[in-house]
């Protein structure tokens, strides 16, 4: 009998996107009121029979002809940029949507979460939501009270099992929706990243549950932007790319690749096309991020150790001084929340290398989860040098023990004071 229990063969999925728009004219809503429904209709009508409305239909697909299988006791990493179709995929599998071509084959019960609270309902108890949820995975009220203390121990909420899961925090939600899901003995169990919701503890004892399921023979899925939980817990590991499977295999290998694909895709940015002002004698070329060691990072973490990596290069034979670096990190609205030059802190650079990288060292990195935009500014003699005039890259910070608690999941930006340590060498 084959150990096969989930079967993926060519499958795609296709969103239709439509945009609707009369002529070049918009009317606000309180015209719509004013004019009364009937009114509407016959306009309507009239414009439909005119030719006014145009319909412009938009095909996007988000898978393309995916194909894989997945044996009986793997542990399977998937990963991907942001839009390559990881969530499409996880929900095709979870059946939450239907694929629009393509056939898939499932070989036992599936207990997914996707995102807070998957399963639940929220006006029901905690306890009441744990009888549910074992009921949606066909197990019978003598198997879920057999399991039902030690979801409970697990979870962390026994003072509030009897309360509406409306009033949990998300930490809450989540440790109660994965004990659950992992208790309940799926053969499949498949996990997006909301495990990065709550503390690292918990974090910690989800990774370890998981890779115990693994261990007894159950199949494990994982959605992660973090490669080092990828490395540890997924033997194998699938790598999206806009809809389709760039590699399939060793989970070191997939990584490798995908962290070489960003870096690829960061230069496409093309930084040496942005606008930008200045004399030119040096300019920056490429952005990149690094942990402590050297290693290069897609992702950073709150209150760990940041290396911002500047690659620069002097267009001009002649001998610089005095060199000042600076960055501002930015929110999602374009706001500058920091400011930093290298002189600020009393280093300036002076005889350096034609090609190499400035690095700044952020230490405790005092940024909660987000995303953060990258500018940057050299200036020479007090003189500007370089300025490109968008941003150069972001930043991703996940969750992370910043006031050394246990805790994560800080939300908020505001104006910080950082620290740096700066130096330069050559590539």
């Amino acid at each position: 009998m084959s150990d096969t229990v989930i079967r993926v063969e060519n499958i795609s999925k296709k969103y239709i996107l439509n945009h609707q728009y009369e002529g070049r004219k918009y009317k606000a809503l309180r015209d719509v009121i004013a004019n009364g429904a009937k009114s509407i209709s016959k306009k309507l009508l009239n414009n439909y029979e005119k030719g006014k409305f145009k319909q412009n239909h938009e095909e996007f697909w988000a898978l393309k002809d995916i194909y894989f299988e997945i044996k009986q006791g793997d542990r399977v990493g998937i990963i991907g940029r942001n839009g390559a179709g990881k969530s499409t995929l996880l929900k095709i599998l979870s059946r939450i949507t239907e694929p629009t071509s393509g056939r898939i084959s499932i070989k036992g019960r599936v207990a997914s979460l996707l995102e807070v609270g998957t399963g639940f309902h929220p006006e029901l108890t905690g306890r009441e939501n744990i009888y549910l949820n074992g009921a949606i995975l066909g197990m019978s009220k003598v198997e879920i009270k057999r399991k039902f203390d030690e979801i409970v121990d697990f979870a962390e909420v026994e003072k509030f099992l009897d309360t509406p899961v409306k009033r949990f925090s998300s930490g809450m939600y989540v440790r109660l929706a994965f004990a659950v899901a992992a208790h309940l003995e799926p053969e499949i169990l498949i996990v997006d990243e909301v495990l990065a919701v709550g503390d690292i503890q918990f974090q910690k004892k989800c990774l370890g549950k998981m890779d115990d399921v693994g261990k007894e023979g159950r199949t494990v899925l994982f959605v992660s932007h973090q490669m080092s939980t990828i490395e540890k817990l997924c033997s194998q590991t699938i790598m999206l790319n806009l809809g389709s499977i760039q590699y399939i295999g060793d989970t070191k290998s997939a990584i490798n690749l995908y962290l070489r694909d960003l870096e690829t895709q960061a230069k496409d940015v093309k930084i040496s096309e942005l606008n930008r002002s200045g004399t030119g004698d040096i300019r920056i070329t490429n952005f990149s991020l690094e942990d402590s060691l050297g290693n290069l990072l897609m992702s950073a973490a709150s209150g760990e150790d940041l290396v911002l990596v500047f690659h620069y290069r002097m267009l001009r034979d002649k001998l610089i001084k005095n060199v000042s670096v600076g960055f501002s990190l930015h929110n999602l609205s374009g706001e500058r929340i920091s400011l930093l030059y290298s002189d600020y802190v009393g280093t300036t650079f002076s005889d350096i290398p034609e090609i190499g990288k400035f690095k700044c060292k952020i230490k405790d990195l005092p940024y909660a989860n987000g995303r953060y935009f990258v500018a940057v500014r050299i200036l020479a003699n007090g003189i500007e040098a370089d300025w490109p005039r968008d941003f150069i890259g972001c930043i991703d910070v996940d969750a992370g023990d910043f006031y050394r608690t246990g805790i994560s999941g800080h939300s908020g930006t505001g104006t910080l004071l950082i620290r740096g340590d700066w130096q330069v060498e050559a590539t």
